[in-house]
């Protein structure tokens, strides 16, 4: 067990998730199923070669009380330079938080929301 096979994220609106996670962050489309039985969508998007990010479009669920609830915290990706990609996502309107330094691992990140407010990181 060594490599993540999927992250799997509800979102509220399918057009600001398409929108967020396709247009501003650039994950291409590998599968979207609309499951009529559940009346919602699965769509699958490519992360890498062994890893995809599995969003399941989904109304009237619970929102998040907090990023600090038990269960997971963020998501994270690794950058090469974190200013250009800080550059990139505001140029997208993404507003990210001011990057600072990892105190345990002395790498830049900083972190921006998904339209849910799901919190995610960018590190060096």
């Amino acid at each position: 067990m060594n490599l993540i096979h999927h992250i799997a994220i509800i979102c509220s609106d399918k057009n600001s998730a398409m929108d967020f996670y396709v247009k501003k962050l650039g994950f291409p489309v590998v599968r979207e199923n609309y499951r009529p039985e559940r009346e919602d969508w699965k769509i699958d998007l490519k992360l890498n070669d062994e890893t995809e990010i599995e969003l399941f479009i989904m109304k009237n669920h619970p929102k998040r009380p907090s990023p600090e609830s038990y269960g997971l915290r963020h998501l994270a990706f690794k950058v090469d330079d974190i200013e250009l990609a800080v550059k990139e996502l505001e140029a997208k309107g993404i507003v990210c938080e001011p990057v600072r330094m990892d105190e345990f691992t002395g790498k830049k990140a900083t972190f921006f929301k998904d339209p849910d407010g799901l919190p995610i990181e960018i590190h060096e």
